[in-house]
C-alpha cells in the first residue's frame, strides 16, 4: 500500500496532510495505519525518531474521534514537555480541514489550573507528560473511565526516566480502553513487560528492523585524547562550514558546560537541557528552528520531541552507553529524503564501543583524521568563496552606492580585490589556527603531550622550546598557579605549549613553545605589577629539561634585565 488514499483515512484528513506536503506514507505508516483504522488490536511499533510515527498513530486516532462527545475518547502519553507540545501541534496541522477536534497539551511547567479549565470545556484527546497527568488524576480534576485509546509515544524513554508507576497508575484509570498503542525505539526489558501486563495478543509491527539506522546517515568517528575532546569538536564544527547540528552530551552538567566554552568562543550556540524553565525551553527552540543558532548542545531526554527535518550533522561529544541511544541520536540528521552526518568524537578506550554499535545497528563507520589547521582554513576559504558566488544581488537597492564604491576601490586590480574580499572572514580562522598542532591519536606530536627524556635529549639545542626571563616574582605577589591560568585562559596558550615554569623570589623562567612566543610576550608586557611594568626577555642560558646541576651553583641569565 502506498498512498495514503488506500488507507481508508477520510478525506478531511488527507487534505490537511497534502498540505503539509505528505506524499508517500513511510514504512511504519503503510503498515500502522489500517491496523489502527480497522480494528481495536493492541499494537507494538518500533519506530526511531524521524520515521513517520506521529502521522502513524495520530491519524488513525483522530478519524476514530466522535466531535459529537464531548469527553476525553484518547490519550497520548509523552516523555518529555517539547515532545508533548510537537504532538499537539501535530494533531491540530492533521485537522486543517477537519472538524475541529479539541487536543489538550497537559504538562508541567506551565498553569494546571489552565490546563484543567481546557479539558473541562470539552477535550477530546488529551497529550500528556506522565507526571502531570497523574497530578490531574490525583485532583479528580480528570477522568479516564471513557477513554478508548491510550498511546505510549516514546516508551522506552518514558520508563527511562523513572514513569513506570505513573503509567501503570495511568492504564488503570483508563480500564475501558479498547486498545493500547505502544510506540517505542527499542524494547528493552521495561517496556515488553508493559506490553505483557496491558495487552491482549498484540499486533507486533517493525520488530524485525528496530535497530537498522536511517540509509541515508553516513556515520564517522575522531579519536583523541580526553582532554583535547572540546579541542576536537570545535575542528570538526569549523570544518564543516554551514553546520547545522545538534551536539548530544550526557549529563546535563556537560551539555551547560560545553554550550557555554562554544558560546565564548564565538559560536551560536545555546542548550538545551532538564534545568531550564519551559519559557526558556521555548525560546531555545525557537531560535533554532529559526536558524539563529547553529548549533544547540542537548541532554537525549531534551532533545525527545525536537522535531527539525534539516539538521545537517548529529554531533555525539562521547558515545551513548546502548548502541539503540546512538541511533536514536543519528535518527535527528537524514529525514525527510535529506541525506545526514552522523559525527562522534571519541577517546581510544571508546572505539570498541564503535564496534558494538557497528554490529547491533548494522552500519560501518569511516574512522577519520581529526582536521589540521590548515585543512580547517582551506574548507573555511573556499566556503567563503561559494557564499559570495552564490551571494543574491539586489541591484537597484545598491545601484546608488556603486558609483562611490567603484571610486573607493579603483585603485585596486581584479586580484587584489578578490584577495581582500577573500580574507575577510579567512583571517579570523588563520589567526586562531595558524600555530594549531596535530591532535589525533598516534601522530607524532600531540596537543597535550609532553616529551619524553630521549624525545627531550635528542631535541636539545632545537629551537621547539624558548626559555623566557620575566622581571617579576615572588616578591611581587607572583604564583605559579596564577601565570598558568593567565597564560592558558586569558592568552589562549595550549597547555602542551607550555614547559617548566619555576617562579623565584625576583624573577619567573618560562618554557614556552617558539610559536606562542610572541603572545606571551605581547600578553605579559601588557600588564603592570605593582607599578612596574612587565618585562620579557629571551633567556639562552641552560634549558629546563636539562640534566639538573648542582642546586650549590647559582643559576645566572646571559641576558639579565634590572628590575625597575
Amino acid at each position: 500500500m502506498t498512498d495514503f488514499k488506500e488507507m481508508g483515512l477520510s478525506e478531511a484528513l488527507l487534505q490537511g496532510i497534502a498540505a503539509l506536503g505528505f506524499e508517500t506514507p513511510t514504512p511504519i505508516q503503510q503498515q500502522v495505519i489500517p491496523v489502527a483504522l480497522q480494528s481495536d488490536d493492541d499494537i507494538v511499533a518500533l519506530a526511531q525518531t524521524g520515521t513517520g510515527k506521529t502521522a502513524a498513530f495520530g491519524l488513525p486516532l483522530l478519524q476514530r474521534i466522535r466531535p459529537e462527545d464531548k469527553h476525553v475518547q484518547a490519550v497520548v502519553l509523552c516523555p518529555t514537555r517539547e515532545l508533548c507540545v510537537q504532538v499537539t501541534n501535530d494533531l491540530a496541522n492533521y485537522t486543517r480541514f477537519a472538524e475541529r477536534y479539541k487536543v489538550v497539551a497537559v504538562y508541567g511547567g506551565a498553569s494546571i489550573e489552565t490546563q484543567i479549565r481546557q479539558i473541562r470545556s470539552g477535550a477530546h484527546i488529551i497529550v500528556a507528560t506522565p507526571g502531570r497527568l497523574v497530578d490531574l488524576l490525583v485532583r479528580q480534576a480528570v477522568a479516564l473511565d471513557k477513554v478508548s485509546r491510550v498511546v505510549l509515544d516514546e516508551a522506552d524513554e518514558m520508563l527511562n526516566m523513572g514513569f513506570r508507576d505513573a503509567v501503570d497508575l495511568i492504564l488503570e484509570a483508563a480500564e475501558n480502553r479498547q486498545s493500547l498503542w505502544l510506540f517505542s525505539a527499542t524494547m528493552p526489558d521495561e517496556v515488553r513487560a508493559i506490553a505483557d501486563t496491558y495487552m491482549r495478543k498484540p499486533v507486533e509491527i517493525g520488530v524485525a528492523t528496530r535497530q537498522q539506522a536511517n540509509a541515508d546517515i553516513e556515520h564517522a568517528y575522531y579519536i583523541c585524547r580526553p582532554e583535547h575532546r572540546y579541542d576536537a569538536l570545535k575542528r570538526v564544527v569549523d570544518a564543516h562550514p554551514g553546520i547545522y547540528g545538534l551536539v548530544f552530551c550526557r549529563t546535563r552538567a556537560e551539555t551547560k558546560e560545553i554550550a557555554e566554552q562554544m558560546i565564548r568562543d564565538g559560536y551560536n550556540a545555546d542548550a538545551l537541557h532538564g534545568d531550564l524553565s519551559q519559557s526558556d525551553r521555548d525560546r531555545v527552540m525557537q531560535r533554532f528552528r529559526e536558524r539563529h543558532l547553529q548549533l544547540l548542545v542537548a541532554t537525549d531526554v531534551a532533545a525527545r520531541g525536537i522535531d527539525v527535518s534539516d539538521i545537517s550533522h548529529v554531533i555525539n561529544y562521547g558515545l551513548p552507553d546502548e548502541p539503540e541511544v546512538y541511533i536514536h541520536r543519528a535518527g535527528r540528521t537524514g529525514r525527510a529524503g535529506r541525506k545526514g552526518v552522523s559525527i562522534s568524537i571519541i577517546t581510544p578506550k571508546m572505539e570498541e564501543r564503535i564496534r558494538l554499535i557497528e554490529r547491533r545497528a548494522r552500519i560501518t563507520f569511516a574512522r577519520k583524521p581529526i582536521p589540521t589547521g590548515p585543512e580547517v582554513c582551506e574548507r573555511q576559504l573556499f566556503h567563503i568563496i561559494q557564499n559570495i558566488r552564490e551571494q543574491e544581488v539586489q541591484r537597484d537597492q545598491i545601484a546608488p552606492f556603486l558609483p562611490q564604491i567603484f571610486e573607493a576601490l579603483r585603485d585596486l586590480s581584479k586580484e587584489e580585490l578578490i584577495e581582500r574580499f577573500a580574507s575577510t572572514e579567512f583571517n579570523r580562522f588563520l589567526a586562531y589556527y595558524r600555530n594549531a598542532a596535530d591532535i589525533n591519536v598516534g601522530s607524532h606530536r600531540q596537543r597535550g603531550d609532553r616529551p619524553s627524556h630521549g624525545e627531550r635529549a635528542q631535541a636539545a639545542g632545537s629551537a621547539a622550546q624558548q626559555r623566557l626571563f620575566i622581571n617579576v616574582g615572588h616578591m611581587d605577589g607572583i604564583q605559579k598557579k596564577d601565570l598558568l591560568s593567565l597564560l592558558i585562559n586569558e592568552f589562549r596558550i595550549p597547555k602542551h605549549a607550555i614547559g617548566k615554569v619555576d617562579v623565584k623570589r625576583t624573577h619567573t623562567l618560562l618554557d614556552i613553545d617558539v610559536a606562542f612566543m610572541r603572545d606571551v610576550r605581547r600578553g605579559l608586557e601588557a600588564f603592570d605589577v605593582n607599578g612596574r611594568r612587565i618585562r620579557v626577555n629571551e633567556d639562552n642560558g641552560p634549558s629546563h629539561d636539562k640534566a639538573p646541576r648542582d642546586k650549590k651553583k647559582k643559576r645566572h641569565s646571559k641576558t639579565p634585565v634590572a628590575l625597575f
